[in-house]
């Protein structure tokens, strides 16, 4: 670890509750996000009625912090998930457990309601929950630094949205993977991103929060989920540079978020690949860097535990990467962090040891801890 100092976590997650979503619109208070049980389902449940698939998400499969592989499909009740998922306080000793400074964190179920396909149902679940973040970052908001959902159903509210977010302390936002009409790089979003770049918000997206992540009819077997899962936040990067995004908003940052990092050499390639042999022909002129310009100056991207950046380092630009625990997810560093980022410390150039364990992250989200 970096000196004496703490590391800092890019991406970690709440375990939503009950009273994550408590203080939904009255229109919607029968119709809310549930918190449930049922053993033959799992044990722990959020029942979310308004979505299509009358979805129903296992929560002890999402907190498994503190409990091995082998027991995630046991179901448990809700008092035996880990404290630290919805408790700031309980958090916070988990943060000292672990010699871990601060933390960046998103939701659990709330990416999921990214997908649901009632824009109005949607913002009053985002809503609720950003509310209760306020409650649960209480203890110490320079170390809980929680992340708002933006519904963004139209450029113009998601301007107010990300305003109010910056009014009331948040350091970032977070958008769904997929836009209510047109597309990100359309120009009627312009102003949003320009909101974002005058009040120094970091615009987070996250895996799991698109169509195509979810894999719910994934070919083979179930297991393969696992391996598409970040192929929609690749699609978004993709989508921001061809789309002149960042080339409209040169100072606007972009944080990929839980997509791991060895990938990104060869994702690289692939964009420049593509404008360097096929621009001509598509008559495409949108952008005046290489993609791989962009990529490096406005992406920031998270990791856990992906070891295979010791091989593909060299393509990256490390002043943007950073690191990141995940807690209290079953793909997180839980209860080994020290023991991860020991291991990163071998493997890798000390002069990156600072930049990619805190240093990067101090300076996106101007933490202080």
């Amino acid at each position: 670890m970096p000196g004496a100092r703490k590391a800092l976590s890019a991406d970690s997650h709440v375990a939503e509750i009950d009273a994550s979503f408590a203080q939904i619109d009255p229109k919607y208070r029968d119709a809310r996000p549930r918190a449930t049980f049922d053993p033959e389902r799992g044990g722990a449940l959020f029942d979310v009625p308004h979505f299509d698939l009358a979805l129903s998400v296992p929560m002890g499969l999402v907190c498994t912090a503190g409990r091995s592989p082998a027991e995630f499909g046991t179901a448990i009740d809700w008092n035996e998930l880990h404290a630290g998922g919805f408790d700031g306080k309980a958090r916070l000793e988990v943060q000292d457990e672990e010699a871990i400074g601060a933390e960046i964190i998103y939701p659990s179920l709330g990416l999921v309601l990214c997908g649901l396909p009632d824009l109005e149902y949607r913002k009053a679940c985002f809503e609720a929950y950003n509310r209760w973040l306020l409650e649960f970052s209480e203890p110490d908001r320079e170390r809980l630094v929680t992340i708002p959902l933006i519904s963004l159903r139209t450029p113009e509210e998601g301007v107010q949205e990300i305003k109010e977010a910056a009014r009331l302390g948040f350091k970032g936002v977070m958008f769904p993977g997929h836009t209510a009409f047109e597309d990100y790089d359309h120009s009627s979003y312009d102003p949003v991103w320009e909101a974002c770049v005058g009040l120094d918000l970091p615009v987070s997206f996250h895996i799991l929060s698109t169509p195509s992540d979810t894999g719910l009819w994934p070919r083979g077997p179930r297991i393969i989920q696992h391996m598409i899962m970040s192929r929609g936040i690749q699609d978004i990067m993709s989508m921001l540079i061809f789309g002149a995004v960042f080339e409209r908003h040169p100072k606007l940052h972009v944080v990929c978020a839980e997509a791991d990092a060895g990938w990104i050499p060869h994702f690289k390639f692939r964009l420049d690949h593509a404008f360097e042999i096929h621009r001509h022909w598509q008559q495409y002129g949108a952008i005046r860097e290489r993609p791989s310009h962009y990529f490096d100056q406005n992406i920031f991207v998270t990791f856990q535990n992906d070891f295979s950046l010791q091989h593909t380092i060299g393509g990256t630009n490390a002043e943007r990467l950073l690191w990141a625990s995940d807690f209290p997810h079953g793909d997180g560093t839980y209860p080994r962090s020290r023991q991860v980022i020991a291991r990163f410390e071998s493997l890798l150039d000390e002069a990156c040891h600072g930049p990619i364990f805190r240093d990067n992250l101090a300076s996106l989200y101007k933490l202080s801890a």
